[in-house]
C-alpha cells in the first residue's frame, strides 16, 4: 500500500512542477494543483483502505477494556442490555400526548 501512495504522491508532484515551470503557470496553480490531484484524494484512499485495520484495533481495545474491568454486558450501562422487557412508566408521571397532566 505503500508503494502506491508513494507513487501517487510522486506524479502530483511532478504535476505541480510541470504547472510551475510552464509559460502561463503560477507557483499558486502548483500548490493548487498538488493538493486536489495529490493530498486531498491520497488521504481519502488511506483512510478508507485502513478502516478495517482501524475496526479491529477498536474491537481488540474494547474487549480488552471488557474483560479487565470483569463487567458483564447487563451491567455495561448499555440499553435493554439485560435482556428484559422496557417497563411502563409509572403513573401520573408521564402525561399521555396531548393531555395535560
Amino acid at each position: 500500500m505503500y508503494l502506491v501512495v508513494i507513487a501517487w504522491l510522486y506524479v502530483a508532484l511532478m504535476m505541480a512542477l510541470a504547472e510551475a515551470t510552464a509559460a502561463n503557470g503560477t507557483l499558486l496553480g502548483a500548490i493548487v494543483t498538488f493538493f486536489l490531484y495529490g493530498i486531498m484524494p491520497l488521504s481519502l484512499v488511506v483512510y478508507l483502505m485502513l478502516g478495517p485495520k482501524r475496526r479491529q484495533r477498536i474491537r481488540e481495545r474494547e474487549a480488552r477494556e471488557g474483560l479487565a474491568s470483569g463487567d458483564s454486558p447487563a451491567a455495561s450501562g448499555l440499553p435493554d442490555a439485560g435482556g428484559h422487557a422496557p417497563g411502563a412508566a409509572e403513573a401520573g408521571s408521564v402525561a399521555p400526548v396531548g393531555k395535560e397532566p
